[in-house]
C-alpha cells in the first residue's frame, strides 16, 4: 500500500438520499436531497475536514432551474474556493466522475466531489394538487459550464413528432429483436423476464425506489397502471423518473484521505474512467441494434486493469430502456441471464431525470466494501443511446495509476452513418419501427425506412388498421411504400 502513487484517486465517501413524501409542501426540494447526500458522503468517510477541503464540485443538470447548485454546496459544506462545475443534459454523469478524479490524479486537487439529484415526485404531488413545487432562487454562475456540440436528436425525428426518447428506444429495440430472430412474443417475454429479475434486485437495495418484485407478466402487458408507451414497452420498461433521490461520491488523493485518517476500510479505486462522446442521432445510425461506443470505450476500461467482462464481479448497464441494457451487453460480451444491475435498474431502483449513474455507483462501492466482489462496472448514457461512458472500480488499486480516456475519435472511425432525407415517397425496407402510445391520442405508427443502401426516411401512421398490424406481426425487414413520408404498407 506504501508503494500507491500518493496522488491516486479513492472514493472515500459515498452519500445517497431517497425520500417520499405525499405532501409535496413537505418535500424536500431537489438541493436540499443534494446537501443531505454530500453531508452524507462526508459523514461516510468519517473525517470532518474531508467537505470542507473540497477543490472541485460538480453537478449534473436536472429539472430544476438553479442556476450554480454545485456552489450553494460549496457555501454549505464551507469549501469556498472550490472550483464550480454544472453539466447540461447531454453531457455524461461518467465524464464528471472522470474529471474529478483525473483532478486529482494530475495533483489539481486532493478533494473533489460530484454530486446530483431530482424531485420528481415531489413535482408530480405538486401537479396533482394543481400547483407549483416552488425552488429557491440563485443567480449566481458556475465556474465551467459544459454542455454537448451537437443536438442529441436528428430534425427528421422532431418533424415526426418523436418527442419523447421512449419512441427512438423502442425503434432500436426492434431491430434488435429482428437480428436475434426473435418473434413478437418471445421478444415480450424475454424483456419482461428481465425486468422481474430487475425488479428483485431492486428489492433488495435499501435506497430503492420501488421494493416490491414484480411479475414478469405485470412487466409485459399494458394495464391501467402500467400503459403501453412506445410498443414493445409499457411503462414499467422504462425509466421511473418521478422520484425523489440524490447522491454524492467524495474522493481524495491517497496523501489527504491518509492525512484525513479515513479507514482504508472505507476506500474504493477508481480504476478507469472511459468515454466516447461522438454524437450521430438514432435514424442516421447504419446499424440500429448495435452500440460501438459501448463496445470500445468498455474495452478500454477493462484493458485498465487486464480483465474481461465477465470477470467482473458486479456489473451496473445503463438500463433507462431496455434496449439500452441488451445492447451494452452485447458489446461486452455479457449475457443477458447474469445480473446485471447491482440497484435493480431504472425503472424499479428509481431514475433521477440526470443523476443515476451516481446512485449506481455509490451503490457499487456499498457492495464492494460489504464484500460481494473486489470490482464493479458501471455504465452510462447520455442522450438517445448517443454517449457511452464506464467506470471500473475495484478494492484494490490499479497497477498503471488510474486510466481516463475519450475514445470519441476510435468509435467515429467505427459508426458508418446514413443521410436522412427530408421528404420521401416510394418503397422503402423497414429498419425498425414501434407505435407511440399516448393518453388521449390515437396510436401512432412510426418506421425508420432504409430507400436506398446510404439513405433513410421517417414515415408515420394513425390508420388504425395498420397500427394494430404493426403490433401483431414483425415489419422490420418488410418492404413498404410510403407517400410523403406517410406509411402505406
Amino acid at each position: 500500500m506504501t508503494s500507491i502513487d500518493e496522488r491516486t484517486p479513492v472514493l472515500v465517501g459515498i452519500g445517497v438520499a431517497t425520500r417520499r413524501e405525499q405532501d409535496f409542501t413537505r418535500a424536500l426540494e431537489p438541493m436540499d436531497l443534494m446537501l443531505e447526500a454530500v453531508r452524507a458522503a462526508g459523514a461516510d468517510c468519517g473525517a470532518a475536514q474531508a467537505l470542507p477541503g473540497a477543490q472541485y464540485i460538480g453537478v449534473p443538470r436536472g429539472r430544476w432551474t438553479y442556476s450554480n447548485p454545485a456552489g450553494e454546496i460549496a457555501r454549505a459544506i464551507g469549501a469556498d474556493k472550490a472550483t464550480t462545475v454544472l453539466t447540461s443534459v447531454g453531457v455524461l454523469q461518467q465524464t464528471l466522475i472522470g474529471e474529478a478524479c483525473m483532478r486529482i490524479a494530475r495533483g489539481e486537487a486532493h478533494t473533489t466531489i460530484v454530486a446530483g439529484g431530482d424531485a420528481g415526485f415531489r413535482l408530480l404531488r405538486a401537479q396533482i394538487a394543481g400547483q407549483t413545487a416552488a425552488e429557491r432562487a440563485q443567480d449566481d454562475a458556475p465556474d465551467i459550464y459544459l454542455a454537448p456540440k451537437d443536438e442529441l436528436r436528428h430534425p427528421a425525428e422532431k418533424r415526426a413528432g418523436i418527442n419523447m426518447p421512449v419512441g427512438l428506444y423502442a425503434i432500436m429495440e426492434s431491430a434488435y429483436r429482428a437480428k436475434k430472430g426473435w418473434s413478437l412474443d418471445e421478444h415480450r417475454d424475454r424483456l419482461a423476464q428481465l425486468g422481474e429479475r430487475f425488479s428483485r434486485i431492486a428489492a433488495d437495495n435499501p435506497h430503492a425506489w420501488q421494493r416490491t418484485p414484480v411479475a414478469a407478466d405485470a412487466i409485459r402487458d399494458a394495464s391501467d397502471r402500467n400503459p403501453m408507451q412506445a410498443f414493445p414497452y409499457t411503462r414499467m420498461h422504462c425509466s421511473s423518473w418521478n422520484v425523489d433521490q440524490a447522491a454524492a461520491l467524495l474522493f481524495c488523493s491517497v496523501a489527504r484521505a491518509q492525512a484525513l485518517g479515513i479507514p482504508r476500510s472505507r476506500w474504493v479505486y477508481p480504476v478507469a474512467s472511459t468515454e466516447s462522446n461522438h454524437m450521430v442521432a438514432v435514424s442516421a445510425r447504419a446499424d440500429l441494434s448495435a452500440c460501438p461506443g459501448a463496445r470500445i470505450a468498455g474495452r478500454a476500461a477493462l484493458d485498465a486493469a487486464g480483465i474481461s467482462a465477465d470477470k467482473v464481479d458486479l456489473v451496473e448497464l445503463y438500463s433507462c430502456f431496455p434496449i439500452a441494457v441488451e445492447a451494452y451487453a452485447e458489446a461486452l460480451g455479457l449475457p443477458l441471464d447474469r445480473d446485471l444491475t447491482v440497484t435493480g435498474g431504472m425503472a424499479f431502483a428509481g431514475g433521477p431525470y440526470n443523476n443515476y449513474v451516481f446512485q449506481a455507483s455509490c451503490r457499487a462501492a456499498e457492495l464492494l466494501r460489504g464484500g460481494k466482489g473486489r470490482t464493479a462496472l458501471v455504465s452510462s448514457v447520455s442522450g438517445i443511446l448517443t454517449k457511452q461512458g464506464f467506470g471500473l472500480w475495484s478494492l484494490d488499486p490499479a497497477a498503471e495509476g488510474f486510466v481516463h480516456a475519450d475514445l470519441s475519435d476510435a468509435v467515429a472511425r467505427e459508426m458508418p452513418v446514413r443521410e436522412v432525407l427530408e421528404d420521401y415517397s416510394g418503397e422503402a425496407k423497414v429498419a425498425g419501427y414501434t407505435v407511440v402510445h399516448k393518453r388521449g391520442k390515437a396510436p401512432r405508427g412510426v418506421a425508420l425506412v432504409d430507400v436506398s443502401p446510404t439513405e433513410r426516411a421517417l414515415a408515420t401512421t394513425e390508420d388504425a388498421g395498420l397500427v394494430a398490424r404493426l403490433q401483431e406481426a414483425e415489419f422490420v425487414g418488410r418492404t413498404v411504400r410510403i407517400d410523403q413520408n406517410r406509411l402505406m404498407a
